[in-house]
């Protein structure tokens, strides 16, 4: 009599170990040692059909073998759905494909294309496929997640180009002459208060900072405008803190700030000022305020100021984001900016490994906005423009 208890125990000891092929002739070793009757008891002790023992006994008997690593005969196993199916691959691209999101024949207009809804939307036009069968086709097709990539510039300015080329030369002109160049620009305005800042901070566990749910300005404690001038030789940061509005007398401050409390006394030889800046905001070459707060600032410290704006739509490649306004971003990430005084400490301890050191004040003074500047006070600027682009490239002379 066949011991079936023995074969399922047997079976159940070796099934995680065996692949298609061995446990098709395993189950036919087993029926052929039991003698009268045994492929219908390894066919009940194992739940492997009768058919697939005896094909295994056919095997075992002809004694050839499939070859190195195969289970089946060539062409054996059920057919691939793409060969059963032969427009299941057009009709997958049809509905994964961006361009024809909006055809009014596809089944998959304007949602979310997982791999769930692609299978049901096959299921609409007449095929037949699982899920992990649709993303299995998808990889095939050289298909992945993919998100968003922030590339586009805008419309880019036909010497784009050539303005990059002469910003780099007229900074390394200045920096081997030793003269100060820096670069500035206006971080995104924070407001003030237990409002939500991005990024995490470890903290003990299930003991997160609350902070308000809604991101509405306190009235009272307002914004905070942090605008920095990066010192490229230096590698050394300011940040001016204002609270009031981000003009281009604001801006132009920022700078003799800088200048007052550390560029003189880094460059007491210097006699001109190399300045980049974004085309726009407080800084913008067209702004008239600009140009006659530097003026100002040349008359002050008798410097010669060249200014070199970058093109439009380029003002992420402006040296003072990635070198400065980055790594504070990173260095109060997950922390409520509470107060201007927890901004400007915040601010002063940003530091690297590479040796960045950044300085931070707050100005409470106040800026109006809406300054108009008369064509007399912008014809008083002693401004040369440069033969390339002087709209961009320009320079202010002190007046003494």
């Amino acid at each position: 009599m066949v011991d079936e208890a023995a074969i399922g125990e047997r079976f159940r000891a070796l099934a995680g170990e065996l692949d298609e092929r061995r446990r098709r002739l395993w189950a036919a070793a087993e029926a052929r040692s039991a003698g009268r009757g045994g492929i219908a008891a390894v066919a009940r002790a194992s739940g492997i059909s009768e058919e697939t023992i005896r094909r295994g006994v056919r095997e075992l008997e002809a004694g050839h073998s499939l070859g190195p690593g195969r289970v089946r005969r060539p062409g054996g196993g059920r057919k691939p759905l793409t060969e059963t199916d032969p427009t299941l691959l057009e009709d997958l691209e049809r509905l994964v494909d961006t361009d024809s999101r909006g055809d009014p024949e596809l089944p998959l207009r304007w949602t979310a294309k997982s791999v769930r809804k692609l299978a049901d939307g096959l299921a609409e036009l007449g095929h037949r496929a699982h899920f992990t069968t649709v993303a299995k086709l998808l990889r095939g097709l050289g298909y992945s997640l993919q998100a968003n990539a922030k590339t586009r510039e805008g419309s880019a300015h036909p010497d784009r180009d050539a303005q990059f080329r002469h910003i780099n030369q007229t900074v390394e002109a200045a920096l081997d002459a030793g003269q100060p160049v820096i670069s500035v620009d206006t971080k995104k305005k924070e407001l003030v208060g237990d409002f939500k800042n991005g990024g995490r901070e470890l903290r003990p566990k299930r003991s997160p900072v609350p902070v308000r749910v809604h991101d509405f300005k306190d009235p009272e404690l307002g914004k905070a405008i942090p605008y920095g001038i990066y010192d490229l030789a230096a590698d050394e940061g300011w940040v001016n803190v204002g609270i009031d509005h981000d003009t281009a007398q604001f801006a132009v401050a920022s700078i003799q700030g800088w200048w007052e409390h550390l560029g003189h006394s880094r460059y007491p030889e210097a006699t001109s000022l190399t300045i980049t800046a974004d085309c726009g905001g407080s800084n913008g070459y067209r702004t008239r305020l600009w140009k006659t707060e530097l003026q100002r600032l040349a008359d002050h410290t008798g410097l010669q100021i060249h200014v070199c704006h970058l093109p439009p739509g380029t003002s992420k490649w402006n040296r003072i984001e990635h070198r400065l306004f980055s790594f504070i971003t990173q260095n109060w990430r997950g922390k409520p900016l509470l107060s201007t005084r927890v901004i400007v400490s915040l601010i002063a301890a940003t530091s690297t490994r590479t040796g960045l050191k950044v300085y931070a004040r707050l100005d409470e003074r106040t800026y109006p906005s809406k300054i108009a500047v008369s064509d007399q006070q912008l014809a008083a600027v002693r401004l040369h423009g440069d033969p390339f682009h002087p709209e961009w490239n320009y320079t202010i002379e002190p007046h003494t």
